[in-house]
């Protein structure tokens, strides 16, 4: 089973399985003062293909959300921090997209 690490600090992600890593590590670009990435032990909830924030008016292409209030893995801008999303390089959203199902652990610190 599939599982997502994120290490804010280094701005880095991965996948990884029972048998290590699968993917990456990628570079990210995490959250801002008073919008943090959540930090903890998630798990996948829902996923979208194409969806836009209902709070920010944001394109999420590829969201895969895993924390409350809308945190998700997307597509998005490596170089402008998020309101609490982790944004993905097109490429690497599509391979988290694809490897992470409903119910996969997301680790963050």
């Amino acid at each position: 089973m599939a599982s997502a690490c994120v290490d804010i600090a280094a701005k880095k992600a991965w996948l990884q399985d029972s048998s290590g890593v699968t993917f990456g590590p990628v570079p990210i670009e995490t959250g801002q003062a008073g919008h943090e990435t959540p930090t903890g032990t998630f798990h996948v909830s829902w996923k979208a293909l194409y969806t836009v924030s209902t709070i920010y008016g944001i394109p999420m292409p590829h969201a895969v959300f895993f924390a409350a209030g809308g945190i998700a893995f997307h597509e998005g801008p490596l170089d402008v921090p998020s309101h609490g999303c982790v944004h993905l390089a097109a490429a690497d959203a599509i391979a988290f997209f694809d490897a992470l199902k409903p119910g996969n652990e997301v680790d963050v610190w």
